[in-house]
C-alpha cells in the first residue's frame, strides 16, 4: 500500500483559510493530518498587550477561531461522513491536533509554543514517508519548530543525522511568503530543505478572472447555494460574498466581503479599500490555501509525488535561484500587478475539484452510502512509469470502476504542461496505446492522463497518470 502523505497545517484567520479548512476536513480520509496550528502572518496577528502591541486583523477575544469552527462543524456530520468512507478521523482525534502556535506578531519566533512544539514533534517522529509542512499564513511557526530542533541537536553527535532526517523528509508548501522567516532563518540554516510555493490565482479572491467561461458556473451564487452554502453544518460555515460575517475585531478596511451587494463608491466613502472586485451575494469568495493540500488528494494525478507533475494543487517548476525551491508555473504570487491569467495551471481542474467538493458535502448530510455519488477509480494494470524508445507504441492497461455502478466516460490524452515530448493516444477495449514520435529525444517525458468521469450527480472524475521516459 502506498504511503499516505503526512500533513502539518499552520494557518492564520483569513476568511479563505476557514473555507480551505472546511475542504481539508472533507478530504481528511485521504490525508494523514498530523497538526492543525494557528499561526501569524503579515496580514493577521493577535498582538501582545503586555508589550504594547495591538492585534492586527485578528478575531475578537473569546471568539471561536476558524480551525475550531471547522472541526466543530465536521463533528456534527462525522456520523454521516464515516458511512461513506471509514477512514475519516474521529473529531476527538482532530481536536487533539489543534494548537496555538506563534501568533503574537508577524514573523514571531520569540519562543516555543504548543503549536511549534507539535510541529517539531511531527518533524522528528518515527514515521515513514514525507511530511508536508503547510504555511497557509506565515512560515514563522514552522521556523520556530526548526529553531527548537536546531537548539536541541546542533553541536551534538546527532546533528548530522537529525539534519538529514528533516531535510530528506520535509517539504514546506506555502501560498507565497507571508512573512520573512523563510528568507531570514529557514533557508540560511536549512539550505537543503525543499520549499514549494503553490500560490495560484484560481483558488483565490480573483478566481472569477481566470477560470473558464464554462466553469464560472461553479462560482455563481446559484451553484454555491445549491451545492455548498445550503448543504448542512459544514456548508453553513463556508464563507461567501454578502454573508453578513467578518474576519476581525472592529473595522477592517480590507474586509467588505460580508456586505450584501455593496457599491464601490459607497465602500470607499465608508473607509474601505476596494482591492477585490465585488461579486453578487452568495458567490464564491476565496479558498486560496486549498492548493497547498489539493496536491495530496489521492485522485490518481500523483500530484504530490513530484512538483512538476501538476494536478488539483497546481504545478510547480524549479526556481532559478534556489536548487531546493519550486514555484507555481509563472505565478505572480501575492502581487497582482501582472495579467490575471491562471499561471498555476489550476483552472483546467477547477470544475472537477468543485464537483468533488459538492459530492463530499452531500455525503455530510446523507446517512446512506447508496444515496450519494462517489468518484470512479482508474485501476491501473500496467506500470505507471516506464522507459520507452523513440517511435515505440506501448500499451497502457487500465480499467475504470465506479462504486455506484454509474456509466463512466473515459478520456485519455497527453498532459502537455508536464510533458517535454508528445505521443499519439488511442483508446482501446482494455486501455490505451501511446505511440512516441520517432524523433523524440532521449530523456524527454510524456505524461498521459486517463480521465474517468461518471454519470452521477454531481459528475465526478478519477484519474491515472502514466509517465513515459524516452531512453
Amino acid at each position: 500500500m502506498k504511503p499516505v502523505p503526512r500533513v502539518i497545517v499552520t494557518t492564520d484567520p483569513e476568511l479563505d483559510d476557514l473555507n480551505s479548512m472546511l475542504r481539508l476536513l472533507l478530504y481528511s480520509n485521504e490525508i494523514d493530518i498530523a497538526a492543525l496550528v494557528y499561526s501569524a502572518s503579515k496580514f493577521h496577528y493577535s498582538g501582545d498587550p503586555a508589550n504594547g502591541l495591538a492585534p492586527y486583523r485578528w478575531p475578537a477575544p473569546g471568539e471561536k477561531l476558524h480551525i475550531d469552527v471547522a472541526v466543530d462543524a465536521y463533528a456534527e456530520v462525522y456520523d454521516n461522513l464515516v458511512r461513506h468512507d471509514s477512514r475519516y478521523p474521529h473529531p476527538a482525534e482532530l481536536r487533539e491536533l489543534v494548537k496555538v502556535g506563534n501568533v503574537k506578531n508577524v514573523g514571531d519566533t520569540s519562543e516555543a509554543t504548543p503549536g511549534s512544539d507539535l510541529v517539531r514533534d511531527v518533524l522528528l517522529a518515527d514515521a515513514p514517508g514525507q511530511v508536508f509542512a503547510q504555511a497557509w499564513g506565515g512560515t514563522n511557526t514552522i521556523a520556530r519548530a526548526l529553531m527548537s530542533i536546531e537548539e536541541e541537536f546542533s553541536g551534538t553527535d546527532r546533528w548530522e543525522e537529525i539534519y538529514a532526517l528533516i531535510t530528506d523528509r520535509t517539504v514546506i508548501t506555502a501560498f507565497a511568503e507571508q512573512d520573512d522567516t523563510f528568507a531570514d532563518y529557514i533557508r540560511p540554516n536549512w539550505p537543503d530543505l525543499e520549499f514549494r510555493d503553490v500560490a495560484t490565482v484560481a483558488w483565490g479572491y480573483f478566481a472569477h478572472s481566470v477560470v473558464s467561461e464554462r466553469d464560472k458556473e461553479y462560482l455563481s451564487p446559484q451553484w454555491m447555494r445549491a451545492n455548498v452554502s445550503d448543504v448542512g453544518p459544514m456548508g453553513a460555515e463556508y464563507r461567501v460574498w454578502g454573508d453578513g460575517k467578518h474576519m476581525a475585531d472592529g473595522f477592517d478596511e480590507g474586509d467588505y466581503f460580508g456586505l450584501t451587494d455593496p457599491k464601490k463608491d459607497e465602500l470607499e466613502a465608508a473607509g474601505y479599500v476596494v482591492w477585490c472586485p465585488i461579486q453578487p451575494a452568495g458567490a464564491w469568495l476565496s479558498e486560496g490555501d486549498s492548493s497547498t493540500f489539493a496536491l495530496h488528494i489521492d485522485n490518481g494525478l500523483r500530484n504530490w509525488e513530484h512538483p512538476s507533475f501538476g494536478g488539483w494543487g497546481g504545478r510547480q517548476e524549479p526556481h532559478p535561484d534556489d536548487a531546493h525551491r519550486w514555484r507555481s508555473v509563472g505565478d505572480t504570487g501575492l502581487g497582482l500587478e501582472g495579467p490575471l491569467v491562471d499561471r498555476g495551471e489550476v483552472a483546467q481542474w477547477f470544475g472537477a475539484y468543485q464537483r468533488d467538493l459538492a459530492a463530499r458535502l452531500r455525503w455530510s448530510v446523507t446517512p446512506a452510502y447508496a444515496d450519494a455519488n462517489h468518484a470512479p477509480r482508474v485501476e491501473v494494470q500496467s506500470a505507471l512509469d516506464r522507459s520507452v524508445r523513440a517511435g515505440e507504441t506501448v500499451e497502457l492497461a487500465f480499467a475504470a470502476t465506479d462504486p455506484d455502478g454509474d456509466d463512466v466516460r473515459i478520456r485519455a490524452y497527453v498532459d502537455e504542461n508536464a510533458s517535454t515530448s508528445h505521443a499519439q493516444i488511442e483508446l482501446g477495449s482494455a486501455g490505451a496505446t501511446a505511440t512516441v514520435p520517432a524523433d523524440a529525444t532521449t530523456g524527454s517525458v510524456v505524461h498521459v492522463i486517463v480521465e474517468a468521469t461518471d454519470s452521477g450527480e454531481p459528475m465526478l472524475t478519477g484519474y491515472a497518470r502514466f509517465v513515459l521516459t524516452v531512453e
